[in-house]
């Protein structure tokens, strides 16, 4: 149950099989599993020559998707090491507090970094050399550190006949695999402690559920690797299965990608699905045909047109990371796709729990995963309480914060913070985090994604944020909210032309209004607020709901 004995596997029964999938230079870059297992041998010798030591140093993988990403990962973690991967745009600050809070040996990065990483080295003595990817030849030394290429590095690194790093060390299933930095809502982001086995059993899971993944299977990888989500879905499972990944040279170039790559699996989140569905859904629009054959419950027939479109080959979608909107996956399954959703956290490595494609339920999270427990934790009288989870997938704990881990766990039960109700079934839905539960005069509790959800079914809403707010000394909270128009929406249903923000103001008021008719009177909002800019959202786009929490105590309309 370690990540380096499931490419190991790969590599031996599917030598010939295409592992990954990539542009360089303008031209498409097939490897093959034997060549990708070479280059993983090769780069943990570099890495053994840098002074990297298995078991006892951790270094930082800051990198853009691509097959560079999952041949130092590999080869890393497979020797033992433990990785830190980062998002490459976080800014300076932040690569700061998460390179000295893991005590990081090495920095791996584009070399596009390297000023940045000139300027936050000198306060963070652990690093002692950095490997930059791509870019110009790399200088002799950043901040005083040893600095070399990624290509040079396997250039002057063979991998000698015996006594190989990859072949001496090997990790054990209770290994940390990596350290993964969660955003948090609040103070310093902390690092989540991941094992191999945390990993592995995840993936174990969720095969599991997604049982007809063979090694004919390709997934579109568009997710970055270093956040959990796409971790496990576009790495720790293709790669299990000895599955190719396709990398899509940007997020313009999806459909154009999707012509040349035929991928059979996307891995999203619902902004990405969403943004696909819309495109998808003008096109169908404008076709009488596909209208009444969309009516008369014939989609399929029109989903092979959509499908040819993407490749000819996609059959499974899979969506997580934040709610995704149901008329979207209705959409898709009414097309002839199999789409499910997912739900998990990155200190549960990180999926919980998946819908089955002929089982889904859009709006819900589906079943936990059958090798883990999950319960409701202090139920209501609704029965909506904190999903709790134990099991294999659970981590070990956060990096050097033993506060933080004793407040993560109830007894030997992760607290997810996320509040849900599980039916007789044992199908979960999502009613909002605990942190995010607004508690009116009354003692009610008011759940923000329920409003929330409501209110974005009108398509002239382009984003909303529902916040408890208070008025003077007032005990108990106020349902408030933030919105954003979708003004192409607006002037469409104008003749073209958008009105004067005041009547869009107006109009927004009488949107939240009417949409919110669907909920308790005491669900509704009682403030408004309509502002221009998009709502500030986490790379799995979550609505950073902590920055607009004091927004509402500015003066705004009332509902």
């Amino acid at each position: 149950m370690t990540i380096r004995a499931r490419i190991d596997e790969a590599v031996a029964r599917f030598p010939r099989r295409t592992a990954m999938v990539y542009s360089r230079d303008g031209a498409w870059v097939r490897v093959t599993y034997a060549a990708l297992g070479e280059r993983i041998r090769r780069a943990a010798e570099g890495f053994a020559r840098l002074g990297v030591e298995p078991r006892r140093d951790c270094v930082a993988l800051m990198l853009e998707n691509g097959p560079e990403w999952v041949e130092i990962y590999s080869a890393l973690a497979g020797t033992g090491v433990t990785v830190v991967p980062m998002d490459p745009g976080l800014r300076g600050p932040e690569i700061a507090h998460m390179l000295d809070d893991s005590q990081a040996a090495a920095v791996i990065a584009q070399a596009s970094h390297a000023a940045t990483l000139a300027e936050v080295l000198p306060d963070i003595p652990s690093v002692r050399s950095v490997v930059l990817v791509g870019g110009p030849p790399a200088p002799a030394a950043i901040a005083a550190r040893r600095t070399e290429s990624y290509e040079a590095l396997l250039t002057a690194s063979p991998v000698p006949d015996c006594g190989s790093r990859y072949d001496t060390s090997r990790p054990s299933e209770s290994d940390i695999a990596s350290i993964i930095y969660t955003s948090g809502t609040t103070g310093k982001p902390k690092g989540a402690m991941l094992t191999h086995i945390n990993f592995c059993s995840d993936a174990a899971g969720a095969l599991d559920v997604l049982a007809d993944i063979t090694p004919r299977d390709r997934f579109l990888v568009v997710l970055p690797l270093f956040h959990s989500f796409a971790f496990m879905g576009n790495y720790v499972v293709p790669l299990s299965r000895g599955c190719a990944l396709c990398f899509v040279q940007s997020l313009r170039t999806i459909g154009e990608d999707c012509q040349t790559l035929a991928p059979t699996v996307l891995m999203a989140v619902p902004l990405l699905v969403e943004k696909l569905f819309k495109k998808i859904d003008e096109r169908l629009k404008a076709s009488a045909v596909a209208r009444f054959l969309l009516a008369i419950g014939l989609g399929r027939w029109v989903g092979i047109g959509v499908r040819r479109r993407l490749g000819g080959s996609l059959r499974l979608l899979v969506v997580g990371g934040a709610p995704c909107p149901v008329p979207v996956i209705t959409g898709f399954r009414a097309l002839g796709f199999g789409m499910i959703e997912g739900y998990g956290l990155t200190e549960a490595a990180p999926v919980v729990s998946l819908s089955r494609v002929n089982d889904a339920r859009p709006g819900m999270i589906g079943y936990a995963l059958p090798n883990i427990s999950v319960r409701i934790a202090g139920a209501d009288a609704q029965g909506v309480g904190e999903i709790q989870v134990r099991g294999p997938i659970v981590m070990r704990g956060y990096f050097r914060n033993p506060g933080a881990t004793a407040e993560a766990f109830d007894g030997e039960w992760l607290r997810t913070g996320d509040l849900a109700v599980m039916d007789a079934d044992g199908y979960l839905t999502i009613r909002g985090r605990m942190k995010a539960l607004i508690v009116n005069r009354e003692g009610k509790n008011i759940y923000p994604e329920e409003v929330e959800q409501v209110i974005a079914l009108d398509p002239r809403v382009r984003d909303i944020v529902v916040i408890g707010y208070r008025e003077g000394h007032d005990v108990g909270e106020k349902v408030g909210a933030i919105a954003v128009p979708n003004l192409d929406a607006i002037a469409a249903e104008n003749g073209g032309h958008a009105p004067g923000w005041g009547e869009i103001e107006s109009l927004m008021r009488r949107i939240v209004a009417e949409q919110c008719r669907l909920l308790s009177d005491y669900k509704h909002p009682r403030k408004l607020v309509v502002r221009r800019e998009p709502l500030e959202r986490t790379s799995t786009q979550k609505v950073r709901r902590h920055v607009y929490q004091d927004q509402l105590d500015t003066p705004g309309e009332s509902e």
